[in-house]
């Protein structure tokens, strides 16, 4: 693989915590390929979800570059990153973050509402509830799609969180402890799922504090004090 999809130069990131400056990336570089399956590994306060979250363009660094297919990502106006954000990047994170009130097919559909008209939904709402159906029916979620979040066990909130981040067939996928907040076994399905994802082709970006999780990625990253220190492959 020599595409390069996704790339941070120097970034550098610092938090204000009262009279105290907390520097939490200190000049992080990293390039990620197209069709990767990368996993960004550190210890708690390492910095990795920061990073993660700049990746992403939901968070903003205080210096460097994130480009992203060659096009800084931080160059353009904020409707236009909110954009390219919604386009080419679906995010799982370690809490699922599904609202409670929606069922599992709503949940999922969330994503290509955001910028939609009324009237631009309803010319696509049928097409787009049908897809996320799909991707539901493939993560074998295909009876639940009228449960809500608080019927499911933590494995199908994950998989639905994971629906939902790619109903939009975003470029990146950027997971965030994806497995934190589930126990072995089913934290397996999950990486299951993912390195299924990679090997049609999705590029992944995966934060990790366990090793056996990152032995899912093709090439692991590690993360501490807010450095890379060293990759490995």
């Amino acid at each position: 693989m020599n595409d390069v999809i996704l790339h941070a130069v120097n970034v550098r990131k610092s938090y204000i915590l009262g009279r105290v400056v907390l520097k939490v990336l200190k000049g992080v570089s990293l390039a990620v390929q197209r069709g990767e399956f990368l996993a960004i590994m550190g210890s708690s306060g390492s910095g990795k979800s920061t990073l993660l979250h700049i990746l992403g363009a939901l968070d903003l660094p205080d210096e460097g570059q994130v480009t992203f297919e060659n096009q800084d990502v931080f160059r353009v106006s904020n409707a236009r990153r909110d954009r390219l954000r919604n386009a080419n990047f679906g995010f799982v994170f370690q809490f699922y973050h599904l609202l409670p009130e929606l069922n599992v097919l709503e949940n999922t559909v969330l994503p290509g509402m955001v910028g939609t008209s009324i009237l631009g939904w309803l010319s696509q709402g049928v097409q787009r509830r049908r897809h996320a159906a799909e991707l539901l029916e493939r993560l074998g979620l295909g009876e639940r799609i009228k449960h809500r979040p608080n019927e499911l066990s933590g494995g199908e909130r994950q998989r639905v969180a994971i629906a939902r981040a790619l109903v939009n067939r975003p470029q990146v996928l950027l997971a965030d402890e994806p497995t934190g907040n589930l126990d072995a076994a089913t934290g397996k399905e999950i990486l299951s799922v993912l390195k299924a994802l990679n090997e049609e082709g999705q590029t992944i970006v995966m934060v990790t504090h366990d090793p056996a999780v990152a032995a899912a990625a093709h090439r692991i990253v590690h993360l501490a004090d807010g450095r890379v220190m060293d990759r490995k492959t």
